[in-house]
């Protein structure tokens, strides 16, 4: 199996967070992909790098929002 192409970096208790996540499996389930969820309070160079900005999602290895998920821009980058 592949890896997941798109990422979720997020924390528990985090109203935005479930927000990304609700679009993030919806846009996922779609299209047939996977994504994986990391929660940045397990790792302190991860709170450094995206402190206050999660949720942040990452598609294919590379930053694709914060705070918020537009499902039209996540479902145009999975489908390259």
């Amino acid at each position: 199996m592949s890896e997941p192409r798109v990422t979720l970096y997020s924390r528990p208790g985090c109203h935005l967070c479930d927000d990304a996540r609700a679009v993030i499996e919806r846009v996922c389930a779609d299209l047939g992909e996977e994504y994986v969820e990391v929660s940045i309070d397990d790792d302190p160079q991860l709170q450094e790098r995206f402190g206050e900005e999660i949720p942040v999602t990452f598609v294919d290895g590379r930053q694709h929002d914060f705070w918020r998920v537009d499902e039209t821009r996540l479902r145009a980058a999975l489908a390259l």
